[in-house]
């Protein structure tokens, strides 16, 4: 990982945001030699909707979902 002095990184902030963003690698920021920040690059960027069908394939449906899980016939409060 590319590491840099914090007044060098001041100096040419948005140079490097750009070649961050273009390489898609990592800088370590420093102060005296000692590490005190990382910039990443950023993921791709989601739209509102992508939750839509995100676990597509991921499960399955077993047995019958719509039927009641007791006979009604059974429940007590139901009775007249």
């Amino acid at each position: 990982m590319q590491e840099i002095n914090i007044s060098e990184f001041k100096a040419k902030c948005l140079a490097l945001l750009d070649e961050i963003n273009k390489t898609k690698k990592p800088i370590r920021i420093t102060r005296r030699g000692k590490p005190i920040a990382e910039v990443v690059p950023s993921g791709p960027a989601k739209g509102e909707s992508d939750w839509i069908g995100s676990m597509k394939g991921r499960m399955e449906i077993v047995g019958d979902i719509v039927s009641p899980i007791i006979n009604l016939d059974e429940i007590e409060a139901l009775k007249e």
